[in-house]
C-alpha cells in the first residue's frame, strides 16, 4: 500500500480493484456485498491516511478510475475519483468560482466530502449540493447538503465508512476565468511557502483543536524537528509529519503518539488526530 498512500507507508493488500467508472464500480461492490466481503475499504489517492505496516485484509476498492466531470447550469457534478485539482481547473475553464480554496488539497472528491476537506476559510459543505453513494445493500442513494451532516473534517460517511461515495455535485457562482487562476496561483504559492510539499506526508496530521491551532501548539511544545526513526515532525510546519523516506507506520504512530502526550502535558490540549489510521 505505501505505492498508494501519499505517506509511503503500509503493507500490501490482500486483495484489489480498481473499477473505472462508476458503472462499473457499483457492479463491483454489488458483488462485494453478495459474496460478504469483509472488509471492503475505498481508498481514493491515499492522501490523509496512515495504512498499518500489517497491510489491509479484504478488498481495497481505489476510485481514482472514475473520472467524470459534466457541468448543469451552476452545477458541476463530479465522479467520486476526480482529483481536487482537477475538478479546480475545470471550474476555473468554465468560468465557476467557489472552489479555489480547494486548489492544492491532495486527494480526491470522494475524499473530501468525506472529510468535509477545508483550507484558507472554505470547506467543501460551503458549495456541495449532494453526494451520491452506494449504501451496505449496493443500492444508489442521495443525500442533499443538508443530510450529509457536514462538520469540521466530518461528514455523515465518517460514520459509515461501508458506504462508497460515488459522485457529488458542487453549485458554484459566476466569475471571471483570469481572477480565479489568479487566486489558486496564490493559494498555491502558499502552500510552497508554509507546507512541506517536498516530502511524504498525509497533509495535516491533527485536527485544528478549539481555540488554537495544532501546529502552533507543537512548536510552542519545542517539537518541530522531532524524530522517530524516518518519521519527523515537519521542520517547514509543525503541524505536518513527514516522511524523510523508509519510515514505518508504526514510527508515525509512535511520533504521533509522542507529540500528544507532550502538548498535553504541557498547554493541556488534546490534539486529535486529522489522519485516518487502517488496519490493524
Amino acid at each position: 500500500m505505501k505505492e498508494y498512500t501519499t505517506f509511503r507507508v503500509g503493507g500490501n493488500a490482500a486483495f484489489s480493484a480498481l473499477p473505472s467508472s462508476a458503472e462499473e464500480l457499483t457492479v463491483l461492490v454489488r458483488e462485494l456485498r453478495r459474496i460478504k466481503a469483509d472488509p471492503v475499504w475505498f481508498i481514493g489517492r491515499g492522501s490523509n491516511l496512515l495504512v498499518s505496516d500489517n497491510g489491509l485484509d479484504g478488498v481495497v476498492v481505489f476510485t481514482w478510475g472514475l473520472s467524470e466531470i459534466k457541468r448543469e447550469d451552476q452545477l458541476l457534478i463530479t465522479d467520486a475519483g476526480v482529483g481536487m485539482n482537477a475538478l479546480c481547473r475545470m471550474a476555473q475553464s468554465e468560468e465557476l468560482t467557489g472552489l479555489e480554496f480547494a486548489y492544492g488539497i491532495p486527494g480526491t472528491v470522494g475524499g473530501g466530502v468525506f472529510m468535509n476537506a477545508g483550507a484558507y476559510g472554505g470547506e467543501i459543505r460551503d458549495v456541495i449540493e449532494w453526494a451520491e453513494y452506494l449504501d451496505e445493500s449496493g443500492e444508489v442513494c442521495r443525500l442533499s447538503k443538508e443530510k450529509l451532516e457536514l462538520s469540521y473534517r466530518r461528514s455523515i460517511f465518517s460514520s459509515h465508512p461501508q458506504w462508497c461515495i460515488l459522485r457529488a455535485a458542487f453549485r458554484l457562482e459566476n466569475g471571471n476565468k483570469q481572477q480565479i487562476g489568479d487566486k489558486m496561483t496564490e493559494l498555491m504559492a502558499r502552500r510552497r511557502e508554509k507546507q512541506p510539499l517536498e516530502l511524504a506526508s498525509a497533509g495535516s496530521t491533527f485536527k485544528r483543536p478549539e481555540g488554537a491551532f495544532a501546529g502552533s501548539l507543537i512548536e510552542q511544545c519545542g517539537l518541530k524537528g522531532t524524530r522517530v526513526g524516518n518519521a519527523q515532525v515537519s521542520e517547514k510546519h509543525a503541524g505536518f509529519i513527514v516522511n524523510l523516506g523508509g519510515a514505518t507506520c508504526a514510527e508515525i504512530n509512535e511520533l504521533i503518539e509522542k507529540v500528544q502526550k507532550t502538548v498535553q502535558q504541557q498547554t493541556g490540549y488534546w490534539l486529535e488526530p486529522e489522519v485516518r489510521r487502517l488496519g490493524d
